[in-house]
């Protein structure tokens, strides 16, 4: 019986064709980086204050400031001990039934009885537009803006689920293009939103497609890859997330209405409909269908792409996952190392979900140049790929999944008790506290496919991965809350939930050159595991020896 991964040794494990299709397919991660954190810009809070429309006709007519009938509008309030002016209180004067002149600037209003605010409230935020703005969601209504984002996340989880089985029912390449019809359509339905409670069922509907086509493309190219390029592809798509993160704050800047940055987030995900004429099925997955004859022609136009022959083992070619076990998710936690597996890699699917997220949203609040602040943090997300590929394969995984995590959480501690006057010094800390959370994001999704045994593997990163959507339903909630007690006290929760998990990693076994796991016995009992792949290879070296396919790789060693 010949595999898949023997014959794509002869078909060119990383030839002209997967770039080409790698290439289309890293583009997907790009429009991502938009829905995902896009509510930095389009949920955007500017300074508010209490409308007063006798005030504004009266500064219309007089030529005030918005300083100057800002006074006259809203009190002064203690602020974490900072005397600043009212955002959700006004002076409760009937400007109509007094003598109101333009020479009232003057007037002492300090002693005036306060009320809440009546006519909405006006933005400093001149000529653009936020969801916010439009719907006034600040004051007693700005916990409705975290829903923006936990919404998102929910259709995340549900969609992850939905589409991860769909794309085992009907396959990678369908479920891909359906993932993307239906982010076209709930895009542009956000956009249009006639009220905020349309607008969150749209947006979950958008949550549901949107990660189930990323992750529906992430495992297609893997599955088209050799086994020693699946990790390289795998953090250079992910990498493309934040080429996203540096073209979005670009875009906000030029695109100054909410509903019209939304409508270009969602174009691509239109385009990318037309993959269906240049990217391929899978072919594993169409042979653990039994389609071997359509696994088989592409395989071949593959090859023939690649300027590479193949050879009569392709007429032997079958599923190596064919005689899997029946998995379920008792498998997960029935036995002692796969529960604490379990338990270590849901956690940090979660801590790292709150924890990016969270230091995402924080620069919309910080009261800075959000756009520099936005791509400045954007930046120093590169090298996290760069450090992952240097790393991994010569240090190990749980040493740098561990010490990101610590940095992180180092960071984000020194950041909140750096004064606001070392500006640049808390730029540079909080800079590093993204790097640190980015790497661990990455370093996750392969880390828990290392730790679960073949038969069982899917279903445990789907598992995990569902706290990450939890994190980001909790984040948004976390953060704007949290920040109305005190700005910096989210970087606490934040540096709290980053230490735990790097300390929970380095319970975690090293993987570093350790075959995958086929059984919970191998998990259980490593040594064991080590001694038979060690066998394994003896024997095949000895009864094979002049076979090419057969000793250029180890299909199970990573």
């Amino acid at each position: 019986m010949t595999t898949f991964d023997d014959i794509l040794v002869e078909a060119g494990e990383f030839g002209r064709s997967q770039k080409r299709i790698f290439a289309l397919l890293c583009m997907v991660s790009m429009p991502w980086a938009g829905v995902y954190v896009g509510i930095v810009f389009q949920g955007y809070t500017p300074d508010h204050w209490c409308r007063d429309s006798a005030v504004v006709e009266k500064r219309q007519g007089c030529g005030w400031s918005l300083a100057d009938s800002r006074r006259l509008t809203v009190p002064l309030v203690n602020s974490s001990g900072v005397l600043q002016q009212s955002s959700c209180e006004q002076y409760e004067v009937d400007w109509n039934a007094t003598s109101l002149t333009c020479d009232a600037q003057e007037l002492n209003l300090s002693k005036t009885p306060r009320t809440a605010c009546k006519d909405g409230w006006e933005y400093d935020y001149e000529g653009r537009q936020s969801f916010v703005t439009e719907f006034d969601l600040v004051c007693s209504d700005a916990w409705l803006v975290d829903m923006f984002q936990a919404t998102l996340n929910i259709g995340f989880l549900i969609g992850s689920i939905a589409i991860g089985y769909l794309a085992d029912r009907f396959g990678r390449k369908m479920s891909f293009l359906m993932s993307n019809l239906l982010n076209g359509i709930a895009g542009i339905l956000v956009a249009v939103a006639p009220n905020y409670v349309s607008l969150l069922v749209f947006r979950m509907l958008y949550g549901f497609g949107v990660k189930g086509g990323w992750v529906a493309g992430y495992v297609l190219i893997t599955e088209i890859v050799g086994v020693e390029f699946r990790r390289t592809v795998g953090v250079i798509y992910q990498m493309f997330f934040s080429v996203g993160i540096l073209i979005l704050p670009l875009l906000a800047y030029f695109i100054t209405d909410w509903r019209w940055l939304q409508v270009v987030i969602t174009i691509p995900y239109i385009l990318f409909l037309s993959y269906y004429w240049f990217i391929p099925e899978s072919p594993r997955w169409l042979l653990s269908q039994n389609k071997k004859a359509r696994a088989v022609q592409i395989t071949e136009a593959m090859a023939k792409e690649n300027k590479m022959t193949l050879s009569k083992n392709i007429e032997t070619l079958a599923d190596d996952n064919a005689d899997s076990n029946t998995a379920s998710f008792m498998d997960l936690i029935r036995t002692p190392k796969m529960r604490k597996h379990t338990f270590i890699l849901s956690y940090n699917w979660f801590t790292s979900a709150v924890v990016y997220q969270g230091l995402i949203m924080r620069l919309g609040i910080l009261g800075g140049n959000v756009y520099i602040d936005f791509l400045i943090s954007g930046l120093v997300e590169f090298p996290a790929a760069f450090l992952i590929l240097f790393t991994i394969e010569r240090i190990g995984r749980r040493i740098p999944f561990a010490a990101a995590n610590i940095v992180a959480g180092a960071s984000c501690f020194i950041t909140a008790f750096i004064p606001e006057s070392m500006f640049w010094f808390k730029t540079v800390v909080a800079c590093i506290g993204r790097l640190g959370i980015t790497m661990t994001f990455e370093m996750v999704v392969f880390v828990n496919t290392e730790l679960y045994p073949t038969f069982v593997r899917n279903l445990g990163v789907s598992v995990c991965s569902t706290l990450c959507d939890v994190g980001g339903i909790v984040a948004p909630f976390l953060l704007y809350r949290l920040a109305v007690i005190w700005l910096e006290l989210p970087l606490i929760i934040f540096g709290s939930l980053a230490f735990l998990a790097g300390g929970l990693v380095l319970l975690l076994p090293e993987t570093r050159g350790v075959p995958l796991p086929d059984t919970i016995e191998d998990i259980e009992f490593p040594e064991r595991a080590k001694e038979r792949a060690m066998l394994r290879n003896q024997q095949m070296t000895n009864l094979l020896p002049n076979n090419n396919v057969s000793t250029n790789k180890d299909p199970a060693t990573v």
